[in-house]
């Protein structure tokens, strides 16, 4: 039976988390209502300036668990089933769907769990349950299903900086988004992957997980590193991961003839990037921004992890019961200590 009262972690104004007691949430008109088994802590969600625009709220969009209990009108999904849902999904109806620009569609961006992933149970809405709400099979654990949509993300970003295989690739920053670019690539057949950060144990990891090389930033030049590892020929393909101009430069530096350069975080909206259009034109450099995933992408990457290319056990580092929230937030808050923290509800 479904409780009347629900624990949740909301996120405050000034980054500190704690747990609230709310109310159980009721599903409508096709709609389900789902209890949270896992849910991941997005780098998003610690990124303070992108966060603070937000707060208070209900924090988390990373959610599995379990269907507690369906509205009317609902196919396709009874209570009990284990499924992964998408925060967003898109109406598949205007023009920009039909281009498969997803993350465009206005319904797509106006879509949201109800408070949120990080609660006991959260309503889908009834174009999330259509849309982008996945059946997960037996193999793949809550903890494995977390990482869907981080995963689809990676999916989207290298979909959109073309990679086919047989380039040179440089992820610069190694937390979870970068060291999941890693694994992509490899495999979907890099010539060469080289990891850029400062923080030994994500270095460490990107070896592990397939880099071919990797750079610490602050003890060794990676333009010049890039250019020595590369035969003077530098990137095919550039994932940018942070949302810094400093970033974003250096991402540029290292793309060499006909490369793409993917932005994959956004900056602050009011910061600038200064490009020299003459040399973008003759070197023919594209420059790409991937923002979010669409259902393409997270049946992608349910896909990945049903066949083990991807698991949790490759980049979730922390896991906390939801009474340890605070804690949870601080640690994956922490670059030098986490690379994925996730979230399980008994």
């Amino acid at each position: 039976m479904t409780p009347t009262t629900m624990r949740a972690g909301v996120l405050d104004e000034n980054l500190t988390v704690r747990i609230a007691e709310l109310e159980v949430p009721t599903q409508g008109r096709g709609e389900l209502l789902v209890r949270t088994r896992a849910c991941g802590i997005c780098s998003g969600d610690v990124m303070g300036w992108y966060m603070r625009r937000k707060a208070p709220l209900v924090f988390g969009h990373e959610p599995a668990g379990e269907v507690a209990a369906v509205g009317p009108d609902v196919e396709g999904f009874r209570p009990g089933d284990r499924v992964f849902v998408h925060h967003h999904a898109p109406c598949f109806a205007c023009d920009l769907c039909a281009r498969g620009e997803f993350v465009q569609c206005e319904e797509w961006r106006v879509g949201r769990l109800v408070p949120g992933g990080m609660a006991e149970y959260f309503v889908v809405p009834s174009a999330n349950v259509r849309g982008d709400t996945l059946h997960l099979p037996d193999s793949v654990s809550f903890t494995d299903a977390s990482l869907i949509e981080p995963l689809a993300c990676t999916v989207k970003s290298l979909r959109r900086a073309g990679l086919r295989g047989g380039e040179r690739v440089v992820v610069i920053g190694l937390g979870i988004m970068g060291q999941l670019h890693v694994v992509l690539a490899r495999h979907a057949g890099a010539r060469q992957i080289i990891g850029l950060d400062r923080v030994p144990f994500r270095l460490a990891r990107a070896r592990a997980l397939g880099a071919d090389a990797v750079i610490h930033v602050d003890e060794r030049d990676p333009i010049e590193t890039v250019h020595a590892l590369t035969a003077g020929a530098r990137a095919d393909v550039v994932i940018v991961g942070p949302g810094s101009i400093e970033a974003m430069e250096l991402g540029l530096a290292l793309a060499g003839r006909g490369a793409s350069v993917v932005l994959f975080t956004a900056s602050r909206p009011e910061e600038r990037l200064s490009v020299q259009p003459y040399d973008l034109y003759f070197r023919e450099i594209r420059l790409v921004p991937s923002y979010s995933c669409g259902p393409n992408d997270t049946r992608d990457a349910l896909d990945l992890i049903t066949r083990r290319v991807v698991t949790a056990a490759q980049v979730v580092t922390h896991e906390f019961p939801l009474a340890e929230i605070a804690q949870a937030y601080r640690t994956a808050a922490d670059a030098g200590a986490a690379l994925k923290t996730v979230v399980t509800f008994p």
